[in-house]
């Protein structure tokens, strides 16, 4: 199943945070993250990493989707 988390108009942590909160609670679920600034992406780009997820990061205008699975 597919979970969306829209984490536009954030500055990290917060939206690094959400994304934990989001993969803690449906942790077998595909993830996709929208975010609106570079800093967010990597940020959570690393972290999903770290955590061991595999991590696809999308260009949509001036957002950014990162999709994660496990």
């Amino acid at each position: 199943m597919l979970k969306k988390l829209d984490a536009r108009g954030f500055s990290c942590p917060i939206p690094v945070m959400m994304t934990k909160k989001a993969l803690d609670e449906s942790p077998d679920e595909h993830l996709e993250v929208l975010v609106d600034n570079p800093t967010a992406r990597d940020n959570i780009f690393r972290y999903a990493k770290n955590s061991g997820f595999k991590v696809e990061i999308i260009e949509a205008g001036e957002d950014f989707i990162i999709k994660i699975t496990r």
